[in-house]
């Protein structure tokens, strides 16, 4: 019998050990509805997006360093979105998110500059030190990613501080302990972010309801006996640990299906999701989230990504095409939770694996440091900059006395670290101060455990 579920496509399905083991914890038992519910989503942009394109102070005198800096790569005054922020003055966005411009004028979006990894306040005289502490392999692809998901400044991590954060809410504060419904959910593929020492995450393709193709036999009889039949040989117990493992990964997926369609017909959005990979990820995420009530789920953390922001070349149009894609897919995902009447519950926030030289490199940037993230939901404290934002200034007088760069390609030094960054997000998930170390092991190094920017 071929299906979409066949064990061998099942691992298109992200049917990782992860998987396996977070199917076979559900209990698929109607539940009552929780009062209280949040989710907290990611979105990564795979490469490194280059964060001193994304925002650009707009002072006189900062621009114009910026532009000196840049040279071909400097976006135009007149391109840039103009936001302001109270204390630090007039900025621009990036031309290719006028969605998020109007979103952080009417307070539903904040921005936090410069940004790292970090295992402790790092001043460029101290960096400049032999033995100092840093992350391990900076400006590594394949490091910062896991870093930055991990929340450990060394490759040693094996959860993530959002499935670590799960973990917390499930067995500190007994969230989610009656759903049937998956609670920590990547797209496309499995993600560390999600991973936690007990919830496991859950990988589903957008669109991919686990629908079977063998089952549409006639008459309707000989489709409900096939379907019977394949029910029986999955909950059978057959004494093989192997077999009897993808068996019940076979029968909890089958009572997945009917969850997962729910979702898909439960509501019809009224501003469309753009026709994009990245918006297809945000409108199934969408729709698993309107059945929070439905299915007693009472804190949920999802994962989705783009692609393709290592622009070592051809950063003018490549950049100006993936920032689109997130703005306008933001967009739409914060207007379905207008819509649902969660959006004071949900926030989604960026993270990618670091940022980009100010300092150009042919058509393109090279690998950063720092960089700009953005936040947003209806409990952001929007239309703010959070963190300081790096004087282009004193890149031109770059010298051991300003600590806004580490070099002189204009590599942000990270002002503000990932671990304030993600436990802000778990206080206002439901963490107290407390549990913070324990979910990133460098928050204790910083005297600011809270950045402020959620309500």
């Amino acid at each position: 019998m071929k299906t979409e579920l066949s064990r061998r496509n099942f691992l298109q399905l992200g049917a990782s050990l992860g998987m396996l083991l977070g199917l076979s914890r559900f209990k698929w038992a109607e539940a009552a509805a929780l009062p209280d519910y949040k989710a907290l989503v990611c979105l990564f942009m795979f490469g490194g997006n280059d964060g001193h394109n994304t925002v650009v102070s707009l002072d006189s005198t900062q621009y114009n360093a910026y532009v000196a800096a840049r040279g071909a790569l400097a976006l135009p005054q007149s391109q840039l979105l103009g936001i302001a922020d109270r204390a630090q003055g007039a900025f621009g966005l990036h031309y290719a998110m006028p969605e998020m411009q109007t979103l952080y004028n009417q307070g539903q979006l904040a921005i936090l500059a410069n940004v790292g990894m970090l295992v402790q306040p790092t001043s460029f005289s101290q960096f400049s030190t032999p033995g100092y502490p840093v992350p391990l392999n900076l400006r590594s692809h394949a490091d910062q990613v896991v870093q930055m998901q991990t929340g450990v400044p060394d490759a040693s991590g094996s959860t993530g501080w959002g499935g670590r954060t799960l973990d917390l809410m499930e067995w500190t504060y007994s969230y989610n302990s009656t759903t049937s419904f998956p609670v920590s959910i990547s797209m496309d593929s499995p993600a560390l972010f999600c991973a936690g020492s007990i919830v496991r995450n859950v990988s589903l393709q957008p669109g991919n309801y686990l629908d079977q193709n063998a089952m549409s036999l006639w008459p309707a009889s000989a489709a409900q006996a096939r379907a019977a039949a394949q029910l029986q040989i999955a909950s059978t117990t057959n004494g093989n640990a192997i077999v009897d493992a993808a068996n019940k990964v076979m029968a909890d997926a089958l009572a997945l299906n009917p969850l997962l369609k729910a979702a898909a017909g439960a509501v019809t959005f009224q501003k469309a999701f753009p026709a994009t990979a990245l918006g297809d990820q945000l409108k199934d995420i969408a729709r698993m989230i309107s059945l929070n009530a439905q299915l007693a789920v009472g804190r949920q953390v999802f994962f989705c990504s783009l692609s393709g922001f290592d622009t070592h070349g051809g950063q003018s149009y490549q950049q100006w095409s993936l920032l689109q894609q997130v703005s306008q897919a933001l967009d739409a995902f914060y207007a379905a939770t207008v819509q649902l009447g969660v959006a004071n519950q949900v926030t989604a926030f960026t993270l990618s694996d670091f940022g980009r030289t100010l300092q150009p490199s042919g058509s393109g940037t090279d690998h950063g440091w720092g960089n700009h993230h953005l936040i947003l939901g209806g409990a952001v404290k929007g239309g703010n900059v959070y963190g300081k934002f790096p004087l282009m200034t004193n890149y031109a007088n770059f010298n051991a006395s300003n600590d806004d760069y580490a070099d002189t390609r204009g590599v942000m030094l990270p002002g503000v670290s990932l671990a304030q960054y993600g436990a802000t997000l778990a206080k206002w998930f439901g963490a107290a101060d407390a549990d913070l170390d324990g979910l990133f092991p460098t928050i204790s190094a910083f005297s600011t455990r809270d950045l402020g920017f959620m309500a």
